[in-house]
């Protein structure tokens, strides 16, 4: 079965690596969706794809990158929206 979940992380997560960190794990665990910059530290994260796909990659989010400092994570699921692939969104 299908899921979707968006994720807003707070922490110390500005960095480049992190974007990468975020879009390598979910290549790697077959989620699509997309990763975007917020203010005040603060990112977004929709993840889509089977259930345990999904499940995996949010307690992948809920830790971060070694390097990162997070404080708060907010999830609520969501309806499918069909991406086919993981963007990172930068505005």
């Amino acid at each position: 079965m299908k899921k979707a979940v968006r994720m807003f992380i707070t922490g110390n997560l500005q960095s480049m690596f992190t974007k990468l960190f975020f879009k390598e794990q979910a290549d790697k665990n077959n989620v699509r969706g997309f990763y975007r910059k917020l203010d005040l530290g603060r990112i977004e994260l929709f993840l889509e794809g089977h259930s345990e796909e999904v499940d995996k990659m949010v307690e992948i989010c809920r830790k971060g990158p070694n390097y990162a400092q997070i404080r708060n994570v907010e999830l609520k699921d969501e309806r499918l929206q069909d991406f086919k692939e993981f963007k990172i969104i930068n505005f």
